[in-house]
């Protein structure tokens, strides 16, 4: 087991969790309500978007399976929590999504990871299963 490996993997999680979520919500404000759905035109590049976000959360799923393979559930849990703030921070960035970046979110997000550095301040050892359970 290497735990350098299921960071890696956890972090990978992360991206493609975080790209998925902004995907979606790029997606899901240029295509019709459910309603409509039927009657509506869809666009082409919306629905593509959602395909990709789909298979980057099916490769989140993939990646994050992986890490926990080397990575205690403590230490690679919290290391989720990054995808929150990458996502506010990139939803508040880019034009495109248009949200409010503002003072209480911000200081959410910073306390969210100082939270995901406390947890992995100190070294860690990849756990091994116990077989007899």
């Amino acid at each position: 087991m290497s735990l350098r490996r299921g960071i890696a993997f956890a972090l990978g999680s992360v991206l493609l969790g975080s790209a998925a979520q902004l995907g979606m919500r790029w997606s899901m404000t240029r295509l019709p309500s459910p309603e409509h759905l039927l009657t509506a035109s869809l666009d082409p590049s919306a629905v593509a978007v959602v395909l990709a976000a789909i298979l980057a959360y099916a490769l989140s799923m993939l990646s994050w399976l992986m890490a926990l393979r080397d990575v205690p559930l403590g230490r690679a849990y919290s290391l989720l929590s990054i995808s929150y703030a990458l996502v506010y921070l990139l939803a508040a960035v880019l034009p495109v999504f248009n949200e409010d970046f503002s003072l209480s979110k911000s200081l959410g997000v910073a306390l969210v990871i100082l939270g995901v550095i406390t947890i992995n301040a100190r070294p860690a050892h990849a756990s091994t299963l116990r077989s007899d359970l």
